[in-house]
């Protein structure tokens, strides 16, 4: 059964309309015989007759197996009746089962603007549908400057891809038509990145819903995974704003991100590069410590002075110093022994003589007073007091025990010789 039929007079009858749509009444064709009317979907005879609650309509006597107006079911029927119901009492000019002029659609509904141009088409869809077959018949309507809000009662694929609205009949007569899905809001508390926000669904009344969607209050929303549904364009925005803000949140983190790299590249090039240079020192040290050891070779052997004791030598000697040192060649006037040379640390002043280290006792005659002479051992300082004739002040460093002496000899006639103070 459908809503609307054709007279060859008068034109489009709509069952669903006081005055049928063209100026006259229920009772000029309900039960009147030999009107002729068709069917605007087949061509085929039908006739009017209400139900049993009234409800006007037009029917085939024989349903046709081919014509989709009869035979659709009850609820579709009722559902877009209802639509119809509603754009009207929101204001709008809407006809039932209207179809396009190439007849490559029938909506179920179509509302009229105000200039009397189509402009919405509502969609009762309770048979299967897939995806791409709502998408294709869609933009159908889309190339005639229609476009269209599907509405069905069960969760089915199709309405994630297409504007439309999940529906809930009536429970008792007299109850509105209530949307369950496809009408949703943004939420965003507290408004910051911290803050939950997402997209969710509300229920409202069907006549609520159709009215803002053709007062164009709510428009098509498509989220970032393609699923579509109305929304208020405040929400939209809202939903703009926390975009950005993550975006934002993005680029600053990415740019921190890239800043943290460019240090640590930065970080690790310097350690490479001073890692590099600590190679270069140690490989410089060694190399000038061999140069040093050979240049001393012959120290070495003339004193019996062990090697691998040298090194703790030269920190005892500077330790007991307290300023930096450097050795210079064997003296032939301080008895061959080496010339310790030193400079106050942190002055950029020359270095001075301050010591000798191993001096042949027979060359200590003519020895200056306050000329310091370095030993390694106490085994020296016999040879030394045996053969001083001026008072000599002797520095015992011994890199075996790391302990270091200090001591004051007089000539070997002083009979007042002996230690000046313990290390």
């Amino acid at each position: 059964m459908g809503y609307t039929a054709v007279h060859p007079v008068w034109g489009r009858l709509d069952a669903s309309l006081d005055d049928l749509g063209c100026a006259r009444t229920w009772a000029d064709v309900h039960r009147v015989k030999g009107l002729g009317l068709a069917c605007p979907e087949c061509g085929g005879r039908v006739f009017a007759r209400a139900s049993q609650h009234g409800l006007r309509h037009f029917y085939h006597r024989v349903r046709p197996v081919d014509c989709e107006l009869a035979n659709e079911s009850q609820e579709h029927h009722l559902l877009k009746l209802e639509l119809a119901v509603e754009a009207r009492a929101a204001g709008w000019r809407a006809e039932l089962e209207v179809s396009g002029e190439l007849r490559d659609w029938r909506a179920d509904v179509l509302v009229f603007d105000e200039q009397g141009r189509p402009f919405m088409a509502l969609e009762a869809q309770l048979s299967p549908m897939t995806p791409t077959e709502a998408r294709m018949r869609t933009d159908r309507y889309a190339r005639d400057g229609v476009a269209v809000c599907w509405v069905g009662l069960q969760d089915r694929p199709w309405e994630r891809a297409v504007p439309a609205l999940r529906v809930r009949a009536p429970a008792e007569r007299g109850e509105a038509w209530t949307v369950r899905h496809g009408l949703a809001r943004y939420t965003w508390a507290p408004r910051t990145l911290k803050g939950k926000a997402r997209w969710e669904h509300i229920t409202c009344p069907l006549g609520d819903a159709l009215a803002w969607i053709l007062q164009e209050r709510v428009r098509v929303h498509t989220g970032v995974k393609g699923t579509v549904w109305w929304t208020a364009p405040v929400y939209e925005e809202l939903a703009l704003a926390r975009a950005r803000m993550e975006a934002d949140a993005e680029v600053a983190g990415q740019a921190a991100a890239a800043k943290r790299r460019r240090e640590e590249t930065a970080a690790a090039d310097r350690r490479r590069r001073a890692a590099e240079q600590r190679a270069l020192d140690r490989q410089a040290d060694l190399e000038e410590r061999q140069a040093e050891m050979e240049r001393l070779t012959g120290f070495f052997q003339r004193t019996g002075f062990d090697l691998t004791a040298w090194d703790t030598f030269t920190r005892l000697v500077r330790s007991a110093s307290g300023k930096a040192i450097v050795y210079g060649e064997e003296s032939r006037h301080y008895g061959n022994g080496l010339l310790v040379h030193a400079r106050t640390r942190g002055t950029s002043g020359g270095y001075t003589l301050a010591a000798v280290v191993c001096p042949d006792p027979a060359a200590l005659i003519r020895w200056p007073e306050k000329l310091d002479i370095l030993v390694p051992d106490h085994t020296w300082l016999v040879g030394l007091r045996a053969a001083a004739r001026v008072p000599l002040r002797v520095a015992v460093l011994d890199p075996r025990t790391g302990r270091s002496t200090f001591e004051r000899i007089h000539p070997a006639l002083d009979p007042v010789a002996g230690p000046d103070r313990p290390g």
